[in-house]
């Protein structure tokens, strides 16, 4: 990237220790950002702390000729998140962009998740895009101006085996973009997502054992995480000022935008409904518009060009 859409501007990015969230907070330098990385370096379980992560990252940005700094903090406590963007504001005296990357995966069929697996998760990704964003909001409508960036996910927008946790809380950070994106338009302030495809610690378990399977992991393989960061850079920067409220998906070379949900289709009775008359008419009418319980893989059929 060559550009420097956000010459001058501040960026948070969470969870920026590798990954994604690594190749967003570098191309946000490259675009002229100072970036304050916030990775509390544990283990993609949640397990572990380390600042070396983070640093690594700020040793990529310093390369490059950009400006960084670095916040230990965790997103999933309030104070925590007062604590990042505080660390944003300390270091660069100002605060014009967030990017919700922060996450960990806690993976059970349904019916054997535990309670700490759908807490631990939750409160990562929803917990903490909501409690940064809250932190940062202040901000943002004090200066008429803010743009955040937040990571939802196919597994939440379709659905995944295995995902419970994550599937919610994904889609739920869709709905609170959106609110975010409502409540504070009045300020300049825009709220939008990104679906990221690459292939990292998260995706590396598919089998690769027959020739066709290796075959098909080679081309997963080209969806570098670097892939989702000139999407991120373009919504963090004010080329995107009229963006707002959407939902996108980054797959290797691919863009694409995502559908938010609407009514599909109606029925409709003079004298109101009863059980039996929605099993008689009411349903009928409606099943030739039924969802299907497609899995992301099952949408995203094709392998990456």
């Amino acid at each position: 990237m060559t550009e420097r859409l956000n010459e001058g501007k501040v960026a948070i990015v969470t969870g920026a220790g590798g990954g994604i969230g690594r190749e967003l907070a570098v191309a946000l330098a490259q675009s002229g950002a100072k970036v304050l990385i916030n990775d509390i370096g544990v283990s993609l379980q949640g397990a572990g702390g380390s600042a070396t992560p983070a640093e690594e990252t700020l040793g990529l940005i310093q390369q490059g000729g950009g400006e960084g700094a670095i916040n230990t903090d965790s997103v999933s406590e309030w104070d925590g998140a007062q604590r990042i963007v505080a660390s944003a504001l300390d270091a660069f005296g100002r605060l014009d962009i967030v990017i919700n990357n922060a996450g960990i995966l806690r993976d059970a069929i349904f019916h054997k998740m535990s309670a700490d697996d759908w807490l631990s998760v939750i409160n990562v990704h929803l917990n903490g895009s909501f409690f940064v964003s809250r932190a940062a909001a202040e901000h943002f409508r004090a200066q008429q101006s803010g743009a955040f960036v937040h990571m939802t996910s196919t597994s939440g927008l379709i659905g995944n085996f295995g995902q419970a946790n994550y599937s919610a809380a994904k889609l739920g950070i869709v709905a609170l973009s959106k609110s975010i994106a409502l409540d504070m338009q009045r300020y300049n302030v825009r709220s939008n997502c990104i679906a990221p495809f690459a292939w990292s610690r998260m995706t590396d378990s598919i089998p690769a054992e027959t020739p066709e399977q290796k075959a098909r992991v080679e081309k997963l393989q080209r969806m570098t995480p670097e892939k989702n960061a000139p999407l991120a850079v373009y919504l963090a920067s004010d080329a995107a000022r009229e963006v707002n409220g959407q939902v996108f998906a980054a797959r290797h070379n691919e863009l694409f935008l995502m559908s938010q949900s609407r009514p599909l289709r109606s029925v409709h009775s003079d004298v109101g409904w009863t059980p039996e008359h929605i099993a008689g008419h009411g349903m009928p009418a409606l099943r030739g518009s039924f969802m299907g319980l497609d899995r992301s893989p099952d949408v995203f059929a094709w392998d990456p060009i």
